[in-house]
């Protein structure tokens, strides 16, 4: 009958600017996909080369190397017999362009461009491409000699058509059209197009795969319709952890679902679907020739099925439920990923992590271990790349690791360095750690580096600082408090660099910061102190959702030391003392607690609140626990150390993104370093809405 047809989209580890390993990796992509059937492959979104090339974008180089890579795919005999549809920029009439390139037996089909752009949070699109604005218009694009040379083409379509096959028709929209007010898919399938394909660059937050889910399945719940979903997956070089969710959906299902957290390079999810089921679906919902205004797409059409003649006994894919990773799990998972990818790529033997025993650092030390049970466990399932890459980082070609707890002592190095002003209980649930995820584990004194510095300072102006508890200000108070910090920075780097040369093995270790996303919307934290490390899996996951992780760890890796850690009041252990027992908390330095900073946090970037709206916002939210005096304190306490300490985000590590109110200044956060601290129109708002309230409450 030839109704049924396979497709196939794809999860890609793609990696900016490496046009050797993405060439490579979509030809396994093409390959897998023909010999599963399908007769149609979508790859992610600029896979060619790679996402995350940010300003090399503005280069011609890139463009050309796009241009060689599209080349050899065309050549390939990979891909023949089967319409490949790959990303990459295309520059026409002079302007940049992010752009499907779709091709089959040596043509080029057309050349869709994107059309609304991502240009908020992390994505920066129009900063270095323009979107096609014109609605249903095509115009012909002038192919370089290199392509004509392989297509027989002068010119190919470019812009907003769509395909028609002799038994379908194919439309596609790109990334953020998806979650656009107007869809493209809206317009397509009242005219007639059956199957959407979306490639995207979408990275993993905490909680956000549910929103792309529904996304796909509305878009076909509305009017049917057959939906690919591509994305790319991994550390492609930045800050941002895209988490694959291949997927396809039909009239309002989803049939087929890919992996979220993998370290495969190259994952291809299939589909065999009834085109009558669309048809069917679409006679009862929808009559599009009702719709008076709707514009006819520009149809290209080409002389190929997707069907087969003879498919009867062919069995189709049928609806399944998505299986969602809960927070806890996505920690575990997805900068475990990440971390993998940086390690693999930048050419180091492991990780260094100062190790407090405090919840923060202690959740970057289950990470890399959660890695390590992810390399056994591809490993063991056969994956030959994972394999490869782990003999390359311990140098030894002949390893294969069996157990995470041994992996983990080839490549991670903890220390715990102490002071004078550390405890027997943060050394002790320190150690007790590193014993059960198998870290090499060192034991650093930092008292002689400390009385060294200190000295120095002496001999120039002939004082000594003390702290508060011996009678000291508070700036001689933070100033020692600081030179302890920065010091245990200074040593992290020098082991990292020389502490496998001390034990006869090559390479250096990246050292890992462990500084958590409230900490850092406070600037709760010494500027170039321990914090400050080349990458910090936890940078944008909140204090609550860490120990949230930490009880999940408890149970899922068998780590009982992490219930004491838990359990254990938050400190820098930076002051003496008092009695052998800590005397200083964060929360008390901080002047509010975790939970609280976590919602301050979401109000002041989800919500855009300033101070005013702020307070008005949380009198509400906060009235059976505090007055509103209460609160107007708290909110112009945070924006008193928010303001003061704003510059140290200026320099903070790059951190795995997965808050949506991370305050990264690099890319995510953009507000100034350099404010007015006092905040006097904003606070005298508040003041009088706090005189105002108190003032009708005496008189009722």
């Amino acid at each position: 009958m030839g109704r049924k047809v396979t497709v196939a989209t794809c999860s890609l580890n793609q990696w900016a600017l490496d046009f050797d390993g993405n060439l490579q990796r979509i030809l396994t992509s093409i390959e897998v996909a023909k010999s599963r059937g399908a007769k149609y492959r979508l790859g992610p979104e600029l896979e060619v080369s790679g996402y995350g090339c940010a300003d090399h974008f503005y280069e011609s180089d890139t463009l050309l190397h796009s241009l060689q890579v599209l080349k050899k795919l065309l050549e390939s005999p990979v891909t023949q017999d089967i319409i490949c549809d790959v990303g990459m920029p295309i520059m026409h009439h002079n302007v940049r362009y992010n752009c499907r390139v779709v091709f089959l037996h040596r043509r080029i089909l057309l050349i869709r461009p994107k059309m609304q752009m991502a240009n908020y949070g992390n994505y920066r699109e129009l900063r270095w491409f323009s979107p096609w604005s014109r609605s249903r218009q095509v115009e012909e694009y002038f192919l370089p000699r290199m392509i004509q040379e392989v297509t027989g083409q002068e010119t190919v379509p470019f812009g907003d058509c769509v395909l028609s096959t002799k038994d379908t028709c194919i439309g596609s929209e790109m990334c953020a059209e998806l979650w656009n007010p107007r869809s493209p898919h809206i317009d397509m399938s009242l005219d007639g197009v059956e199957i959407f394909t979306n490639s995207s660059a979408s990275h993993h937050e905490l909680r956000k795969a549910d929103q792309r889910v529904s996304l796909v399945k509305s878009a076909t719940t509305k009017s049917g319709g057959i939906y690919l979903y591509a994305n790319q997956r991994g550390c492609d070089g930045d800050r941002l952890y895209y988490d694959g969710c291949c997927m396809v959906a039909i009239n309002g299902d989803i049939v087929a679902q890919g992996a979220q957290f993998s370290l495969d390079d190259v994952e291809v999810v299939t589909a065999t679907l009834d085109l009558e089921d669309v048809r069917s679906y679409r006679g009862e919902l929808c009559q599009p020739h009702l719709e008076h205004d709707v514009k006819s797409c520009r149809r290209v059409k080409v002389d190929f099925s997707l069907s087969s003649g003879d498919d009867v006994f062919l069995p189709t894919h049928q609806p399944i439920t998505w299986q969602f990773h809960t927070p806890e799990e996505e920690i575990s998972l997805g900068p475990a990923c990440w971390l993998w990818d940086y390690l693999r790529r930048s050419g180091q033997a492991g990780f260094l992590l100062p190790l407090s025993g405090g919840v923060d650092s202690s959740s970057t030390a289950c990470i890399v271990h959660s890695m390590c049970v992810l390399v056994c466990q591809a490993v063991q399932d056969g994956n030959v790349q994972v394999l490869r890459d782990v003999r390359r980082v311990v140098g030894d070609e002949a390893y294969c690791p069996q157990r995470p707890k041994e992996l983990c002592g080839r490549v991670f190095t903890t220390c715990y360095m102490a002071s004078e002003n550390s405890s027997e209980g943060t050394r002790g649930r320190a150690k007790d750690l590193a014993a059960q995820i198998g870290s090499a584990h060192l034991n650093i004194n930092i008292d002689l580096a400390v009385k060294g510095m200190l000295g120095v300072f002496s001999m120039v102006t002939g004082k000594l600082p003390q702290f508060r508890a011996s009678g000291g200000s508070v700036r001689e108070n933070l100033a020692l408090q600081n030179v302890q910090a920065r010091i245990r920075m200074v040593l992290a780097y020098l082991f990292a660099q020389l502490s496998l040369w001390a034990r006869g093995k090559p390479g250096g270790l990246l050292v890992l910061g462990s500084a958590n996303v409230d900490e850092s919307l406070t600037g709760y934290f010494t500027k170039y102190d321990c914090s400050s490390a080349d990458v910090n899996p936890i940078g944008g996951i909140s204090k609550t959702d860490l120990k949230s992780f930490l009880l999940y760890c408890v149970d899922q890796f068998q780590l009982p030391a992490l219930t004491g850690i838990v359990a254990a009041p938050p400190t820098a252990e930076l002051e003496p003392l008092t009695d052998g027992q800590v005397s200083q908390t964060d929360e008390a330095d901080m002047g509010m607690t975790y939970s609280e900073l976590s919602v301050i946090g979401r109000l002041r970037k989800i919500s855009k609140c300033g101070p005013y709206s702020m307070f008005c916002k949380l009198i509400h939210m906060w009235k059976e626990a505090f007055s509103p005096s209460e609160v107007a304190q708290k909110v112009k306490h945070f924006f008193r150390m928010y303001s003061v300490n704003r510059h140290k985000m200026t320099t903070v590590t790059p951190s795995y993104h997965a808050e949506s109110y991370s305050p990264d200044d690099n890319r995510f956060d953009l507000r100034p370093f350099l404010y007015n601290t006092r905040w006097t129109w904003q606070f005298r708002c508040i003041d009088n809405e706090v005189s105002q309230v108190e003032g009708n409450a005496q008189h009722q």
